[in-house]
């Protein structure tokens, strides 16, 4: 792991790293690009360095958001072009959004992050090989529909031994390795998933308290049903009907995250229209990162004269599961999972902790389950270097905070880890397998859905 330079120079002008940006060729075009005043609030403090994880593996000041801050505000100016020597610094980042909450100043790094990868994907030429490996990523993974079809090959490789041979040889690692790493995060597929399907409605069990609309997924629906399914339950064992509309799709979190402004869009307009007329009180997700976009709909669609106001009703009544039952109540009586105590390193999925400052009410639901008790993990708040398909896109810096995170939450000495979002599951899964690990991964809503039904962890 590289270590944090103890001092750097970090100013225009003087840091090595800026030297080649001058005359202004190609700057950022007049649609929303970042703004001078969220700019200039950066007073270059630095604090944000030791928080940031391509700073922490890379170790160079452009790939840190202060740096990236100069870049911005450069381009702004005049100073430098918008060119692939400068957007690299860009898409280095991981969008974790740690520097936010660890910004003494309040820089709302967030907005300007999300404001430069749009200008990055409209204006920067990229390599035929960046084009295609992410025509594939966008085209595939945000419609479940087009995803499911290739599961079925997918298992004949994995049960065929195809895949273990592959592995061994190592040869995708090292001739395509953006294609090995989608590779190394390809969950164990499950056949009943394949055909796996939830009905528009689900009543309650008991008296009902609230009608909630409840999102799928894409990634989630197909490579963790039984997430969804242990969500259904524990929300109806708590006094919800749920609502699932057949039309719903992706959220949008995949293309949103990395400038893919007009995908992303329309795809909330879908998820807006699938949920029009349902008359529910809230709108649940279960997964950190699709959480976080929905939220955010209100700006995506800032735009749209016909869903601006939509996007921002359908926005405020979104809840993270774990939110929302810690802001309604668990009324369901919980029983033990295990015979004795039951130890838990708890992972903070980014998205959650800094992008929705959702931190405590995870650790409450999981305490509320009896003889359970939390290990905390150094740097429990460091990207695992999933942060949507950023290990399919920068692989190398996403590896090793991969190995960190794992690393880490290992020496909690914890029986379980437990995750709330899908990719980090799929990152934390593919480290504890390539260090020989065998420590179980849960969602919350499957713990406490085995601890509603009186079962054991099959684990335990």
């Amino acid at each position: 792991m590289t270590s944090i330079p103890a001092k750097e120079s970090n100013f225009l002008g003087q840091n090595p790293h800026l030297g080649d940006l001058t005359a202004n060729e190609t700057g950022f075009d007049s649609q929303h690009p970042p703004k001078q005043d969220l700019i200039d609030t950066c007073v270059h403090c630095g604090f944000c360095l030791s928080t940031c994880p391509s700073y922490r593996v890379i170790g160079k000041e452009m790939d840190s958001p202060r740096g990236r801050i100069y870049m911005m505000d450069a381009i702004n100016k005049g100073d430098a072009d918008l060119k692939p020597a400068t957007s690299q610094h860009f898409d280095s980042c991981l969008g974790c959004l740690a520097c936010v909450t660890t910004c003494p100043s309040g820089v709302e790094y967030d907005k300007l992050i999300s404001a430069t990868r749009p200008q990055v994907e409209r204006n920067v030429p990229r390599s035929l090989g960046d084009r295609l490996l992410r025509s594939l990523i966008f085209n595939l993974f945000p419609y479940p529909n087009r995803l499911r079809p290739l599961l079925y090959p997918l298992l004949v490789y994995q049960k065929s031994g195809l895949r273990q041979l592959v592995r061994s040889t190592g040869l995708l690692n090292r001739v395509f390795p953006r294609l090995g790493a989608m590779e190394g995060i390809l969950p164990e597929i499950d056949p009943k998933a394949l055909k796996a399907d939830f009905p528009t409605r689900i009543p309650p069990q008991g008296t009902q308290r609230y009608r909630v609309g409840m999102i799928l997924g894409c990634v989630q629906r197909l490579f963790f049903d039984p997430v969804n399914g242990a969500t259904a339950r524990v929300l109806t064992a708590n006094g919800c009907e749920l609502i699932i509309p057949k039309t719903q799709g992706c959220c949008g979190a995949l293309p949103a995250h990395q400038g893919q402004e007009a995908q992303a869009q329309a795809i909330a307009r879908q998820m807006i229209d699938s949920f029009e007329g349902s008359d529910v009180d809230y709108i649940i997700i279960n997964a950190a990162g699709c959480g976080h976009t929905l939220k955010e709909y209100g700006h995506i669609l800032q735009d749209d004269p016909t869903y601006r106001h939509k996007a921002q009703a359908f926005a405020s009544q979104v809840r993270d599961v774990n939110e929302f039952l810690i802001e309604v109540g668990v009324t369901a009586p919980l029983h033990p999972l295990t015979d004795g105590e039951l130890a838990i390193a708890y992972q903070d999925a980014c998205h959650l902790i800094h992008g929705q400052k959702i931190s405590a009410q995870p650790r409450q639901l999981l305490r509320q389950i009896p003889q359970v008790t939390l290990r905390e993990s150094q740097d429990a708040a460091l990207c695992c270097g999933s942060a949507g398909v950023y290990n399919m896109l920068q692989p190398e810096v996403a590896d090793e905070l991969g190995q960190l995170k794992v690393d880490n939450l290992s020496h909690t000495g914890a029986d379980i880890i437990v995750s709330a979002n899908p990719g980090c599951s799929l990152q934390i899964q593919k480290h504890l397998q390539l260090q020989g690990r065998q420590t179980p991964l849960y969602h919350p809503m499957q713990l406490l859905d085995y601890a509603i039904r009186g079962e054991r962890l099959p684990s335990a």
